[in-house]
């Protein structure tokens, strides 16, 4: 497909806590269209057939007595196992990407579409997309959030760390970078971004 069938694809993404949403509402305003990973996998959680396989992956443990999945149960098993967490991922992703794909062919002309993924690099997102946009905060911030947020313990958001790539790293494949500190100029940078991606979608 050439360029000028499509809008650029703009993968957003960052380690956990960083502030994602914050960014992602920024380029809200600026009328890009933007995608949400997660969003759009929750509402797979309603779906019967998926829910069945969610139970093939995991046992019947993971269904509550409602018939809905449970999420946090589901959560204790992915995080704490590499193996189980890929699984999961595989059932996931693919379906998300189809999504995504029917997202984009919504918006034909528009210059830039965001994909907003937390795994952008993890599941290999990256490759599939024409730039990336990191969001970055270094890690004792994000855990003194996230432990705000959540109300978890700082062993169980490290371990939720260990199932990414490193903040840094992921900076340092980015094309693009925001840094998300309280007081730095966010709507500034995000205006910057969008201002060079809408450059290179022109070429």
């Amino acid at each position: 497909m050439s360029t000028t069938a499509r809008p650029r694809l703009v993968a957003l993404t960052g380690g956990i806590g960083c502030g994602k949403t914050t960014v992602l509402r920024e380029f809200c305003r600026l009328e890009v269209p933007c995608f949400v990973a997660d969003q759009v996998a929750g509402a797979y959680y309603s779906d019967p057939a998926f829910l069945q396989n969610i139970q093939t992956l995991f046992g019947p443990s993971v269904i509550l007595p409602d018939g809905t999945a449970d999420k946090r149960a589901i959560a204790s098993i992915v995080f704490n196992n590499p193996e189980e967490l890929r699984r999961l991922n595989e059932l996931i992703h693919p379906r998300v990407w189809n999504d995504f794909q029917h997202f984009v062919g919504q918006h034909p002309h528009d210059p830039y579409v965001i994909f907003e993924s937390a795994i952008a690099y993890e599941y290999g997102f990256d490759r599939l997309v024409d730039q990336v946009v990191c969001v970055y905060l270094e890690k004792e911030e994000r855990l003194r959030r996230l432990q705000l947020r959540d109300h978890a313990s700082r062993e169980q958001l490290l371990a939720r760390m260990r199932n990414q790539l490193s903040a840094e790293e992921k900076m340092m494949r980015a094309d693009y970078v925001i840094l998300n500190y309280e007081g730095n100029p966010r709507t500034r940078q995000v205006q910057y971004v969008h201002e060079q991606i809408m450059l290179g979608s022109k070429n």
